[in-house]
């Protein structure tokens, strides 16, 4: 009989491509298949997120959880990047963790099961070029990793401290990977990276010249695959050869996720950004007019130290000039190991949370004028995924969720769409 394995995945989407690496690891080399439950678990991992200060406290909580309902003899394994921070630490806080995996060593996965207290957190360990098993969540769409770590140093972001400096995934493992899961079904893929749009700068071993732009013109070749989707780019690598390729190739959706952080230059100079409020407006407005269906989204941070009304502001400002089409908004969250931490004019917690609420106020007002428009317009729809009540759910090519009440005889294809009615999370319609 196979074991069991349970894997509670945290953060972005790159730890979901980590957890199905090392479920496909687990499953091919060592007979692990996976289970919904955690209490008729052989081994539990809990693939961590630490960008903000939450999860990591609700870590240690989880594991308390788990070590209650585990079955006898079930082993209890932390990855991801706050075992990359945190390191030995974790089997002195909670002793009945197994073994400790960091952020950049997911190919040790099966050598960790197997070795008492094992710990790996290398920062400099190589995975770019490591050749893992196979394991997708879904057939209709997959995630690649184009690189690893990240060569940025902003003031505010742990993530260079717990996955290591950038390097570039090899071209031709990240086309042989993708044309696999085309034959294998897949309709669309998602490419992912930190700043994916540096891909190309730095690789562990010798290769052809190749930036993100020449990567997604020949990712785009592959016969049967119709659709590029990819995270996060980075504003300062938004040059006018990569916005012409995003805006004239068919198969790249047009959704653009551009974080934006704050829209003061002045904040932006402190994080360590590399752009300025100018530059940012013009790369995004300049995308509006060159792909005017396109979806931007962005990330933002209030209450940055420092941050004035006036640098709040401007960061309104951008909102109002820009209209995104999704924010992910947050207050500014200490993480240990940044210069940020250490920065004078902290801003108190009430200031940050008033003006956190404007902040989202706002933005909902816009999105509620947005998906209006959305409202007996006509939309292709990828179907991948079974929701209650009778619906089936897909994305737009600009990245709107949309759910019709059918079968699942629609996974896995691509129809148009009349939208019927409109709301902030959702649309609804009816295929044509």
């Amino acid at each position: 009989m196979s074991k069991k394995l349970f894997i509670q995945t945290l953060g972005c989407a790159m730890n979901v491509r980590d957890s199905e690496h090392m479920i496909a690891e687990l499953s091919k080399n060592d007979e692990y298949s996976i289970t919904k439950e955690a209490k008729d678990a052989d081994l539990i991992l809990i693939n961590t997120c630490s960008v903000r200060e939450k999860p990591v406290h609700k870590l240690f909580s989880e594991i308390g959880s788990f070590d209650k309902i585990k079955k006898n003899g079930a082993k209890i394994g932390v990855c991801g990047c706050t075992a990359s921070h945190l390191g030995d630490e974790i089997f002195k806080k909670a002793p009945v963790v197994d073994f400790v995996l960091g952020a950049r060593n997911v190919s040790k996965i099966s050598q960790a099961v197997k070795t008492s207290k094992f710990i790996s957190i290398d920062l400099e360990n190589d995975d770019s070029e490591f050749s893992f098993e196979d394991y997708r969540s879904s057939i209709y769409k997959t995630y690649i990793n184009i690189s690893i770590g990240c060569d940025k140093q902003c003031t505010y972001c742990i993530v260079p401290h717990t996955r290591g400096k950038e390097l570039s995934i090899p071209f031709d493992i990240i086309f042989k990977e993708a044309k696999k899961a085309v034959l294998n079904g897949a309709k669309e893929v998602f490419l992912l990276g930190q700043n994916v749009n540096n891909y190309g700068k730095y690789f562990s071993s010798k290769h052809k010249k190749m930036n993100f732009s020449n990567l997604l013109q020949e990712l785009s070749e592959i016969d049967g695959l119709e659709r590029i989707r990819f995270t996060s780019p980075h504003p300062l690598h938004m040059d006018d050869e990569f916005l012409h390729v995003f805006s004239t190739n068919k198969k790249i959706c047009k959704s653009m996720h551009m974080p934006l952080q704050s829209g003061s230059s002045a904040i932006l100079k402190a994080m360590k950004r590399g752009y300025d409020k100018k530059w940012y407006l013009d790369r995004a407005l300049k995308l509006r007019e060159l792909c005017p269906d396109v979806s931007i989204s962005t990330d933002i941070i209030v209450a940055f130290p420092g941050e004035s009304e006036q640098d709040f502001k401007d960061t309104m400002e951008v909102l109002e000039a820009v209209r995104f089409e999704q924010v992910f908004s947050f207050k500014y969250s200490k993480r240990p190991l940044t210069k940020a931490a250490t920065m004078e004019n902290q801003i108190d917690e009430k200031t940050a949370s008033t003006r956190l609420s404007i902040l989202q106020a706002r933005y909902n007002e816009i999105l509620d004028e947005i998906v209006k428009t959305k409202e007996n317009t006509n939309m292709k729809i990828l179907f991948d995924e079974l929701r209650n009540d009778g619906f089936v759910a897909g994305r737009s090519d600009n990245n709107f969720l949309v759910q019709v009440k059918a079968s699942e005889e629609l996974l896995g294809k691509i129809k148009d769409v009349k939208i019927n009615q409109a709301r902030r999370m959702v649309l609804y319609g009816e295929v044509i």
